[in-house]
């Protein structure tokens, strides 16, 4: 199985969640060890973006998938 295929799948694990308040997370893609996600509904512009991204899906990422260093969102992916 390949890391982006790991994301994908730990993602899945964590989706629930943030559907049950009425967003959603999209795997966009994996470099140098950070995992890009679009977030979708109402994560779009939550104030608490940042938190669920670090203490929710970066965690979650991080101790099941090797070689994943942090989470951001599309919009800070290098050009």
């Amino acid at each position: 199985m390949t890391i982006e295929q790991q994301i994908i799948q730990t993602l899945e694990k964590i989706r629930p969640f943030i559907k049950r308040d009425g967003g959603d997370v999209e795997f966009d893609s994996f470099i140098d060890g950070v995992v890009y996600v679009k977030m979708h509904g109402a994560c779009q512009g939550c104030s608490l973006i940042d938190s669920t991204l670090s203490d929710g899906i970066g965690i979650l990422l991080m101790e099941e998938v090797p070689g994943v260093k942090d989470v951001k969102t599309i919009d800070q992916k290098p050009l």
